[in-house]
């Protein structure tokens, strides 16, 4: 059997390996937020250079076009553009929306996890 001191000692850094995975669980959490808030708005990002593309090549083709099917293709190309860049903000905005509301909704449990351990093992007498 070990000796009082360094029972103490492992039973102090067994208590701080505890306190700092609780930590790493809050900030994980929060990490996952972000992350799904950035790819949100990396997605709205490649939707808009497509529209852009889309708006550029219909430009280009009723400019430099001398026949009547490349302006119709360049009015369609930009119709396109316009249409997806609308689409891409209503879809942006709607999960911003949705990502919002989960976040309100989101609860940490990593401290409740720590509690229940707690309780259970004190049932028992254990104090690790």
């Amino acid at each position: 059997m070990l000796p009082d001191p360094e029972q103490e000692e492992i039973k102090r850094l067994k208590k701080k390996l505890k306190e700092q995975e609780k930590k790493n669980a809050d900030i994980r959490g929060q990490m996952a937020i972000q992350r799904t808030i950035f790819a949100n708005e990396r997605t709205l990002m490649a939707y808009l250079r497509t529209a852009i593309a889309l708006l550029a090549g219909g430009f280009a083709a009723i400019k430099l076009s001398q026949h009547a099917y490349l302006e119709v293709t360049g009015f369609i190309l930009m119709g396109l553009g316009g249409g997806l860049t609308i689409y891409s903000f209503f879809r942006y905005f709607q999960k911003q929306r949705l990502i919002k509301k989960q976040r309100n909704e989101f609860m940490q449990t990593s401290s409740h996890h720590a509690e229940i351990h707690e309780k259970e093992t004190s049932r028992y007498g254990n104090t690790d």
